[in-house]
């Protein structure tokens, strides 16, 4: 099978080889995608493979990722592959959130079961293999917590040096103490994460690091496994609609093009509807979609959001993400910060938890059915994208009210769960919990 990195521009689609350091197109600047030529062993073949596979125990078949690797074969050799037992993330059913969005039933494909506990993991096995394949020694994220922690981890795995650029002020400690526990070199930098990204892409060229920020392609290669996992978790019946949360937007990307892929293949008969989640304070996807064919994403200067993971204002991967969305026949919705909030709530009480930008999702769909774009009957998959730790701060100050929107007003606990203080006392604490 040959790979090779094809612009993403249909004016363009200029080809070039798989082992080049190129995040962008030099012909034209537009974004880069992996191709293959070649031809792909027949559907019930792969999909009775895969399946013997899980019994195996070597390293790549326990994999949720590289088990699945006929999908992404730019990997000749899989001794640079660099995997943590990536994926293997459940579907969870929650029939009260299911009842909370007016739906019958609900899954959770839950990405916080990975080892760094967000779906970054998925790609950045993938792009770290490229940089060990490539022969790279240092590599670069600009980050709001996932991805850097994710990557930190699988640098050292790998044993390459991490550098990581963070907006000051602007990560969780719970995604920060990740990074700092995973060896990586961390920079707090006085701008916006759009801003920063910038700035890495200049020092990534100048100093030879290898950049592993969502606009990597290998990266997206990577999270395309959670769609096939996914589809081979349901025996290869498609849902409905597959739900999930919009920063980057590197997942729509990924989810999209594994989609279509499975489809060509046979895998699946039908591709399922996107539905695209923004926070309202961070949605400059939702606007583009509500303008005029061939118009151009506006960027939001200062994207406002508590969910930290998509507070992103100038998403790189859009024009593929477009693509996608309206290939699937799907639609972008964007939420509050107290409807995040409580829908993460929600999801905690079904004995699940989230951080809260994968909270936005159970928010968009109670959102969609209201306006009749879901049928309450209809089969949905949403993506949690990260771990109900990666952000617990968050968690106590919705529970005991003190929980502040990035305009300053204080977010109702409409389920809150504050703690009580009780006395050393055996007669009183029984009143109380009577």
């Amino acid at each position: 099978m040959l790979a090779e990195l094809v612009c993403f521009e249909t004016s363009c689609r200029a080809r070039y080889p798989v082992d080049r350091v190129l995040y962008s197109c030099p012909e034209c600047g537009g974004l880069l995608e992996v191709d293959y030529t070649g031809t792909w062993p027949e559907a019930k073949v792969l999909q009775r493979r895969w399946r013997e596979r899980r019994l195996q125990n070597h390293p790549l078949e326990q994999s949720g990722v590289w088990r699945y690797r006929e999908l992404y074969p730019f990997v000749e050799d899989t001794s640079h592959v660099v995997t943590l037992r990536e994926g293997n993330t459940p579907v969870l059913e929650a029939p009260l959130a299911a009842s909370y969005a007016g739906l019958r039933r609900l899954g959770f494909k839950h990405q916080g079961f990975n080892p760094t506990g967000s779906f970054k993991d998925n790609g950045m096995t993938c792009g770290v293999t490229q940089a060990v394949r490539l022969g790279m020694r240092r590599v670069a994220c600009v980050s709001t917590g996932n991805t850097s922690a994710s990557m930190a981890a699988y640098a050292s795995a790998a044993g390459l040096q991490s550098i990581i650029f963070i907006p000051y002020g602007n990560i969780s400690y719970g995604k920060l103490a990740q990074a700092l526990e995973y060896g990586a070199r961390t920079l707090q930098v006085e701008a916006n994460f759009d801003q920063i990204l910038a700035l890495v892409r200049v020092l990534a060229e100048r100093l030879g690091i290898y950049l592993l920020n969502s606009i990597n392609p290998f990266r997206i290669e990577g999270q395309k496994s959670i769609m096939v996992e996914l589809m081979d978790q349901r025996d290869w019946q498609a849902p409905d609609w597959i739900v999930l949360p919009g920063g980057n937007l590197g997942n729509t990307s990924a989810f999209g093009k594994a989609l279509r892929e499975m489809k060509q293949l046979g895998l699946i008969e039908r591709i399922p509807r996107l539905a695209v989640i923004q926070a309202s304070g961070a949605a400059p996807f939702y606007d583009l979609v509500r303008e005029p064919e061939g118009a151009r994403l506006k960027a939001v200067e200062h994207p406002e959001t508590l969910a930290t993971a998509i507070k992103i204002g100038d998403p790189v991967s859009w024009p593929k993400a477009l693509l996608e969305v309206k290939a699937s026949g799907g639609v972008v919705e964007k939420v509050t910060e107290q409807e995040i909030a409580d829908a993460k709530a929600q999801i905690g009480r079904c004995g699940i938890g989230c951080e809260p930008a994968s909270a936005a999702t159970l928010a968009g769909i109670r959102k969609l059915v209201e306006a009749g774009t879901i049928r309450s009957d209809e089969d949905v998959v949403a993506v949690l994208t990260g771990n109900v730790l990666k952000d617990p701060d968050y968690i106590y100050r919705y529970h005991t009210g003190q929980l502040k929107a990035p305009d300053g007003t204080f977010i109702r606990p409409t389920y809150g769960n504050q703690p009580v203080v009780a006395p050393n006392d055996a007669d009183q604490i029984a009143r109380l919990l009577e």
